[in-house]
């Protein structure tokens, strides 16, 4: 076997480029549409387990409001686990409004 030296071709011993991801995400992706439905998913999911267990509770002992406070444990819950799994943070859009989101840079721009 010889090597041959083409024109466009790495040189002898040097490693060929890995090529990249096919499909890099857009702004037009679906990211918002699946992290919405993971936030919902986990806060439904936390209602319905919790109020599940409130309901138990309630039947072994007897009383008829633990069930609301298990949906309301649940809820928060969900909303926890998705807020700690970062799905509830804000994005950096690009094509936003375009005002000044801080202070500026002089620190004195709005002062008497």
């Amino acid at each position: 076997m010889t090597k041959h030296n083409h024109p466009g071709k790495n040189e002898p011993g040097t490693p060929e480029p890995t090529p990249g991801p096919v499909a890099v995400p857009s702004e037009n992706s679906d990211g918002g549409y699946n992290a919405g439905m993971a936030v919902f998913s986990y806060i439904i999911g936390g209602i319905i387990v919790w109020s599940l267990i409130g309901w138990g509770l309630d039947y072994l002992w007897g009383t008829r409001w633990i069930v609301l406070v298990g949906a309301l444990l649940g809820a928060a819950g969900g909303f926890y686990l998705s807020h700690m799994h970062g799905l509830t943070s804000s994005r950096k859009t690009t094509g936003g409004n375009g005002a000044a989101s801080g202070p500026s840079e002089d620190g004195n721009s709005n002062a008497k």
